[in-house]
């Protein structure tokens, strides 16, 4: 096994980046890059029929997205590939035939309807349902005869008779199994060649020297049966490490793929316009805690911080409040320029701004998003907070309608309404516009919330909202006249 420390990301090219396999691939980056180790990207495509032609290409994208990069993959290949499994063919088969020749795998007739009616048989019995072992030991005539038949066989690996096997989980601590409790000589090889998942992804990490194996908890299982493996050829383990379930904060239950609450793909954060830096910081913290209170960090930060025995030993809560607080902190921290661009596509497939906007146009989106800057906690968010700058026709709230039956109501909007109309198109600015407020008090003696939340209901028909002035200057003079004219109408 390697001296320096070599930690892999294996995805199946069946999908676009889920939560779960991006905390994942981010702790086994953030190990790798803080003990100055190497990290790998390997593909595990055997299972053809699910593949996607593009999926592996997700994989990396939305990788590269996030802020994670890599030392060897299928596209920059090291001294250990092929990184593809189902280029890994040559390498799998002799270690097969090696397993069958020794007798510590033998293989298996059995047809999937003879293998159902034995699983139901066991049912029936009050049974868990496994492998009995039927085929475990055919003769050389009983095999000539099955493969004359035209049945293709599957590979089995005979496991062990009373063996326990132990590790120190880097996570949960020391675990063990015992042997008996698997159930019954699993497939290491398919009727297709392939080689399955346990089978091959042991190969894989011992011929890439991986020394450290981080990952889900729902492999545990799977555990015992590589630790088969590796007994059969003697090589030596890596270091195991099973990271706990995430669960939905809501619920308090596993985060399902089936799970509607929430986005679970980082496709979806992307399309939304959330910023990669706040999902790089917000996925490193489900399951694992740093030194003190902070919870806002850099890449660079986290990855001096990093330390795999700061795993946690619980389940990693999904609180969509706290991943909308990090983005917002990200957001408000950004210059205007980066979050106009987070938020025009939005506006733009909504119809609200044109698709090539002009030098005029895009000044306006401009003015519009800094209005929301520091409210957006996402990209896709400024479409609905700007919702009353793109309608022409007010409805007011009950409690609106009822603030603006006050005798001084209309006082104050008729008196504002003039003197907008008197401001010039060039003139119709928040710095001309803010001392407005100022001489109608003067004016007519009204003043605090008598006097500006008429005005603001009249041009917005909203209680709440930007700066007055600068939403004023944005609305724009035709709009703001007449909104205002729809109120004194109601």
């Amino acid at each position: 096994m390697s001296d320096k420390i070599r930690v892999r990301y294996a995805p199946s090219p069946t999908g676009d980046l889920h939560i779960g396999n991006a905390r994942t691939a981010l702790f086994n980056y953030l190990f790798a890059r803080s003990q100055d180790g190497t990290f790998i990207i390997r593909t595990e495509d055997t299972d053809t029929k699910r593949n996607l032609e593009h999926g592996e290409q997700s994989q990396l994208d939305n990788l590269t997205w996030l802020g994670i990069d890599w030392d060897e993959s299928p596209v920059n290949p090291g001294e250990y590939g092929p990184y593809r499994q189902s280029e890994r063919l040559h390498i799998y088969q002799p270690l097969i035939d090696d397993l069958l020749a020794r007798d510590l795998a033998y293989k298996c007739y059995m047809t999937e309807e003879e293998l159902e009616a034995e699983r139901e048989e066991q049912k029936a019995r009050g049974e868990m349902p496994h492998y009995g072992g039927k085929h475990a030991h055919l003769t050389k005539e009983e095999q000539e005869a099955f493969e004359a038949e035209g049945r293709q066989p599957v590979v089995r690996f005979r496991v062990p008779a009373n063996v326990t096997y132990q590790f120190d989980d880097i996570v949960k601590g020391p675990l063990s199994f015992e042997s008996k409790n698997i159930s019954g000589d699993w497939v290491i090889q398919k009727r297709d060649g392939m080689p399955t998942y346990n089978f091959a992804v042991t190969v894989d990490d011992h011929m890439m020297k991986i020394t450290h194996v981080l990952r889900g908890d729902d492999h545990i299982a799977n555990t015992p049966k590589q630790m088969m493996i590796y007994d059969a050829f003697g090589w030596d383990y890596p270091e195991f490490g099973h990271m706990t379930l995430i669960i939905n904060a809501e619920t308090n239950k596993k985060l399902s793929k089936r799970d509607g609450g929430i986005l679970q793909f980082i496709e979806q954060y992307r399309n939304l316009g959330y910023l990669p830096e706040a999902m790089f910081n917000f996925i490193a913290l489900l399951g694992w805690s740093p030194k003190g209170e902070e919870e806002i960090f850099s890449p660079q930060e986290l990855v001096e911080q990093f330390d795999p025995e700061r795993l946690s030993t619980s389940p990693a809560s999904f609180d969509k409040k706290k991943l909308e607080w990090i983005n917002n902190t990200y957001m408000k921290a950004a210059d205007l320029d980066t979050v106009v661009n987070y938020a025009l596509p939005h506006l733009q497939k909504e119809g609200k701004v044109s698709a090539e906007p002009n030098s005029e146009e895009l000044a306006w989106v401009k003015k519009l998003v800094s209005l929301y800057h520091e409210q957006i906690s996402y990209g896709a968010e400024i479409v609905e907070a700007s919702s009353l700058f793109f309608n022409d026709k007010l409805e007011l709230s009950e409690e609106a309608k009822e603030i603006m039956q006050a005798e001084t109501s209309s006082i104050v909007v008729k008196a504002m309404k003039d003197k907008l109309q008197a401001l010039s198109e060039e003139d119709f600015v928040a710095s001309n516009i803010k001392p407005l407020t100022k001489e109608i008090q003067k004016e007519t003696g009204i003043k605090g919330k008598n006097l500006f939340m008429p005005i603001r209901i009249a041009v917005s028909g909203q209680m709440h909202g930007p700066e007055l002035p600068d939403m004023i200057e944005v609305l724009g003079k035709k709009k703001v006249l007449n909104h205002i004219q729809q109120v004194i109408s109601f």
